[in-house]
């Protein structure tokens, strides 16, 4: 299955596809322009299921007036990051949006020192590794490896979206933030999804165990009923954004077990491999740490002044 069909996944309703404006919760400050807001939030609305919209589509998932989502598309066309077809009268994203995103995955680090780290770990597990960050209530992939067995995956890749909740990366990135950030983020889930969080809060008390027991969490089945995965969060650069990894497959290969015996040994070790690679600059290939060390972070150790928040 192809990554733009991930959305129809069980579980995904546990992911933001459609943020709309009466749902977005705009800070409370002088600071905030609104116009702005709208303006992006208006671009959020394309997705690859949906990549043209007219007027009329935009300000039905928006929840903006009409007049204020013409006079958005106006300007945003005028500005290169949207492209309109005259004879459909719909409007797609633009080379300026593209220009955005790939300065975004330049500017992550990350991305090049993990890439060798992954694909290794790709080929000895033979299924897939990825690399994301949040993006609210979704982990947005920004490196992703293969194996080159040619086993089963979903076919997600980078600028895909993965559920916060039901996903071992997502759990992962939950469990890795400290107690100031996570709570917030919580909280909001709460609000935001509350007949999924009765589903989810007994999964949210697993995976904490999981986490303070194996240094991962897990996801057996709970996003896609055919996919388990194990995965692990990592605070890196500067600013200690906090970064998810998964490695994930097949149910039949991947079960509980053999997660927890070879895969996550594996990923506590990329992890510090990782670590070790940022502090001392050193941004090569695969570290020697042994694949079956024990050792792992402790939840919450993240920096409280981290750029992380809900």
């Amino acid at each position: 299955m192809h990554g733009r069909d991930a959305g129809r996944l069980p579980g995904a309703t546990l992911t933001e596809t459609v943020p709309t404006m009466p749902g977005f919760e705009a800070p409370e400050s002088r600071q905030f322009v609104t116009a702005l807001a709208r303006g992006l939030e208006l671009l959020r609305c394309f997705r690859p299921d949906s990549a043209e919209l007219t007027n009329q589509l935009l300000a039905r998932r928006s929840g903006l007036p009409r007049p204020t989502v013409s006079r958005l598309t106006y300007t945003l066309r005028s500005l290169g990051y949207l492209d309109y077809d005259e004879q459909t009268g719909k409007y797609r994203l633009g080379p300026g949006v593209l220009a955005l995103g790939y300065a975004t995955l330049a500017g992550v680090e990350l991305r090049d020192v993990a890439r060798p780290h992954m694909q290794r770990l790709a080929e000895e597990t033979g299924v897939a590794v990825s690399l994301g960050r949040r993006d609210r209530y979704s982990m947005v992939y920004l490196e992703h490896a293969r194996s080159g067995r040619g086993v089963l995956t979903l076919g997600l890749s980078v600028g895909d979206r993965i559920p916060l909740m039901t996903t071992s990366m997502g759990r992962a990135y939950l469990n890795a933030l400290p107690a100031d950030a996570r709570e917030p983020l919580l909280e909001s889930l709460r609000r935001r999804f509350p007949n999924e969080w009765t589903l989810f809060e007994p999964q949210w008390e697993a995976s904490q165990r999981d986490y303070a027991e194996h240094g991962c969490c897990f996801a057996l089945g709970d996003w896609h009923e055919d996919i388990h995965a194990a995965g692990i969060a990592l605070p890196f650069g500067p600013g200690q954004h906090v970064y998810g990894f998964n490695c994930g497959g097949p149910a039949f290969r991947l079960t509980r077990r053999y997660l927890i015996d070879e895969v996550a040994p594996r990923l506590r070790a990329m992890a510090r491999a990782l670590t070790e690679a940022h502090v001392t600059g050193d941004a090569g290939g695969p570290s020697a740490v042994p694949a079956n060390a024990r050792t792992h972070t402790p939840r919450g150790t993240i920096p409280t002044g981290s750029a992380e928040s809900a």
